[in-house]
């Protein structure tokens, strides 16, 4: 594998890369997003993600398993400095392919996770890492939610990014798509018909988790058979979304 040497920032691979760490339509328009950090390279190359272009920091040893076709560069340490999305870079930076966000015509019945409006990327990355965990079969995100392939939201799932399908997806073609899987439709919420986790058969539903201000919105609500409480002390009105999405799929785990 040819190793290239970059050493101008304004090199258009430099610029590009500076895109798609910084600017959603850059990675959404290019279909690639990045991924640093040894680690993160590492769960990259473990789960076959397509991993186009590798940068490393001089003196930086490439991982084992580089698919001959990546392209593999050498740069400056401070040229990566200054296209990372961190402040202290690990010395590789890869641009990968993004997945398929539209989901499959056919769902597998099985457990999920319905972000509704979660717009905080780190809690996104979080709950998408926690349902790899706890062995969700996949997330959905409705409009709303932060952008799940963001430098942020990639390093918060520590890797589950490459392990756990998430697609985007509207409120009808969620619905439709969990009735021909013969799936209900459950939500974190008070309502007349509200029933306790622990009480609550999760091992063949979709779970809501709404947003970390508003809740589950009210159209989302209308479309959920049953709404789900979370026991807790009296005095506490409600979790973060992210520590509520871990009782939810730890609550499912356990019954499995």
């Amino acid at each position: 594998m040819e190793l290239e040497r970059i050493t101008s920032r304004q090199n258009p691979l430099l610029v590009r890369l500076k895109k798609l760490g910084s600017d959603k339509k850059s990675r959404r328009e290019a279909g690639c997003f990045l991924c640093e950090g040894v680690k993160l390279v590492e769960e990259a190359l473990r789960w076959h993600a397509q991993v186009e272009t590798l940068v490393l920091a001089e003196g930086t040893c490439p991982p084992p398993g580089l698919p001959g076709d990546t392209r593999l560069v050498e740069v400056p340490a401070d040229v990566l400095k200054s296209v990372s999305t961190v402040d202290t870079p690990q010395g590789m930076l890869a641009v990968c392919r993004t997945p398929a966000l539209p989901p499959p015509e056919r769902l597998v019945p099985g457990r999920y996770l319905v972000l509704d409006g979660v717009q905080d990327p780190g809690n996104v990355g979080t709950i998408w890492r926690t349902a790899d965990a706890f062995g969700a079969d996949g997330v959905f995100l409705l409009p709303g939610c932060a952008e799940p392939y963001s430098p942020k939201t990639v390093r918060a799932t520590m890797g589950a990014c490459f392990r756990l399908p998430l697609w985007e997806i509207g409120l009808a073609e969620l619905t439709a798509r969990l009735r021909g899987a013969d799936m209900p439709l459950y939500a974190t919420a008070l309502r007349a018909d509200t029933a306790d986790l622990r009480a609550a058969d999760l091992r063949r539903a979709a779970v809501v988790i709404g947003s970390e201000g508003r809740g589950v919105s009210q159209p989302v609500l209308d479309a959920c058979a049953l709404t789900l409480k979370i026991p807790m002390r009296e005095r506490c009105e409600s979790l973060n979304a992210a520590v509520a999405a871990s009782v939810v799929l730890w609550e499912g785990w356990r019954n499995q």
